[in-house]
Order: C-alpha cells, then sequence, then structure tokens
C-alpha cells in the first residue's frame, strides 16, 4: 500500500510518502519534505496556538496534501503531538485538519507519540541486513515542546516516557539575548537535567547501552558535523554522533547570533532559533544515560505511522 503521513509537531510540519509491504516486511520512500513552521510559537506564554502558527501550517498542510493527490496515496495519517495536546484551542485545530484537508488528524498521548516512533526507529525489515539491536537501547526524540523517550529491546518497547521539554519551549522561555548568555545557556541546562533527573528513573536508565536519537536536532547535528550542502538522509541515516562533537557543537552554535547560525551548512535556516536548545537537550540526555554518543536514525515517527497504516506494527 502507498501510505502517507503527516507529522503536525510543535517546531516543523512534516510529511512521508511511502510504498509499504506488509507480505515482504519492506518500506520504500517515495516522498519526503519538512517545513519549520513553529505552531508552537508564543504557546508558553499564551496557552493556546497562535493564528500566525495556524496558518503558516495550513500553508503547508495544503501543499502536502497536494502531493498527497499527486503520488496516489491510499491511506493517511495526520499526527499532532505536545504543542496540540497542551493548547487550549488545540482540539479545534485538529477539528479542522480532519474537515478542511481530509486527513485522519490523530492527537497523540505521550505514550503513543513515544511507542510510535520507537516502532519507526528499531525497524529493520524482513530483509535487512542486520537485525535490530538486542542490547538495551534508549530512542531520544526531541521535539519543539517536549522529548520522548523510549527504552528497549529489539523492535520490543518497554519503559516510555513524554517530558515537558522541547526546543521551541525552552528557546522561549529561557532565551532572551542574540546571542544567548552564558547564563541563559546554564539554565536550559539546569532545567532539562532537573526534568530529567525527576522523569527518568535510574533503574531504566542503567541498563541502556545503545542510544538512537531521531529529529530535526539530531539530524542537523549530524548534517552540520558531516558540513553537508545540500542535506543528504543517506549520510544522516546512521551517522554515529559523539557526545563530545554535541558539546562542540553547543559551544559553537551559542556564540553566534541567530542570523549567523542560519548560515552554518548542513543546519536548516528555519531551526536557527531553535538548535542551542535542541543541543543541551541532546547533551543533557546522553548524559543521563551516561552514553558517549549515539546513533542518528531518518526512521521517526513518520515511518512509524507508514508501518501502522500498513499493519506492521
Amino acid at each position: 500500500m502507498r501510505a502517507a503521513v503527516i507529522d503536525i509537531g510543535s517546531n516543523s510540519t512534516r510529511l512521508l510518502i511511502a510504498d509499504a509491504d506488509a507480505a515482504r516486511g519492506t518500506v520504500a520512500e517515495v516522498l519526503r519534505r519538512s517545513q519549520v513552521t513553529r505552531l508552537g510559537a508564543g504557546l508558553e506564554a499564551t496557552g493556546e496556538l497562535s493564528q500566525a502558527g495556524i496558518e503558516r501550517v495550513e500553508v503547508v498542510l495544503a501543499s502536502y496534501r497536494r502531493a498527497m493527490l499527486e503520488h496516489g496515496a491510499d491511506a493517511n495519517l495526520s499526527v499532532l503531538t505536545e504543542a496540540v495536546r497542551r493548547a487550549t484551542n488545540g482540539a479545534a485545530f485538529a477539528q479542522r485538519v480532519r474537515d478542511h484537508y481530509q486527513l485522519n488528524a490523530q492527537v497523540l498521548t505521550g505514550d503513543q507519540e513515544a511507542l510510535l516512533t520507537f516502532l519507526g526507529a528499531t525497524f529493520q525489515g524482513r530483509d535487512a541486513g542486520r537485525a535490530a539491536s538486542r542490547e538495551p537501547t534508549v530512542v531520544i526524540d526531541i521535539g519543539g515542546a517536549s522529548t520522548e523517550f523510549v527504552v528497549g529491546r529489539g523492535t520490543s518497547a518497554g519503559f516510555h516516557v513524554s517530558l515537558p521539554v522541547g526546543v521551541v519551549r525552552l528557546s522561549e522561555r529561557r532565551i532572551a539575548h542574540d546571542p544567548p548568555t552564558g547564563a541563559e545557556v546554564k539554565a536550559i541546562a539546569r532545567d532539562v537535567r532537573s526534568t530529567f533527573g525527576a522523569g527518568l528513573p535510574p533503574r531504566e536508565r542503567a541498563p541502556v547501552r545503545e542510544g538512537v536519537a531521531v529529529a530535526g536536532t539530531a539530524t542537523s547535528a549530524a548534517a552540520i558535523d558531516q558540513g553537508l550542502e545540500p542535506y543528504d538522509p543517506e549520510r544522516v541515516h546512521g551517522y554515529r554522533l559523539s557526545l563530545q562533537t554535541v558539546e562542540e557543537l553547543i559551544g559553537r552554535t551559542a556564540a553566534m547570533t541567530e542570523a549567523q547560525r542560519r548560515t552554518v551548512t548542513g543546519l536548516e535556516p528555519g531551526r536557527a532559533p531553535t538548535i542551542v536548545a535542541g543541543l543541551i537537550i541532546l547533551r543533557e540526555a546522553l548524559s543521563a544515560f551516561a552514553l558517549q554518543g549515539v546513533t542518528v536514525s531518518e526512521h521517526d515517527i513518520l515511518f512509524g505511522g507508514v508501518l501502522q497504516l500498513a499493519g506492521m506494527n
């Protein structure tokens, strides 16, 4: 079947169209698009989705809907995450997505979001050259308003949690200067460390031996480290990102103005306002699990959504 999945996140709106063959256990990407839309901008202060943010998303949804029709998608799923969960007008926005764009829009719980991400990140396919790792592995998904963690072995998920730290949320809460001050950088790290300390039980952290990081912060870090221009998903997927490299990228990007960050090779300009917070979250996530590095994956909640539509979960 040809499936289309849209992820309407707090920071970006993304599309994946893929051919999934349940009998063969294969998924082949047809089209992937991503646009920074910052739906969650201002949510920290107002408690609702802004009209400007909604309009940015709707422009992108219209183009994605056209792409779905052009490519003959048989089924679709649109997942809405933390920003919509929190917003007072989130339910109304989700209904508008259903009515105006004929999308199967679902507002996921934190648990559903984490598990769908794990499904996508750990899928290897029946004909893959290697099996999913049997070592205890944590999948890390850093979003605009929240960060999801799932610990499991192979394709079997165990402990999972969604914690309220995200790149848009922390940037709006803690960064008031351009470039951010040292005190602001430390405040973000302090917030993240405190939240992770409270939300990630030591008994769940201790067995973990490997990490997989998905979504924009991790893929951007891999692209920056390799100096990719243009972005190359094949070189990003499976890239090994060390804790030391993440530390170096924090120092490099935090010393720049937003305008300077927009010119960094490998960084999508729309992510320039939030990449510092994202890298700090990634560093603290690795530190929480005592990991010296992480494998970056292009297979995330979009991929998990395709598998779910195809009955391969």
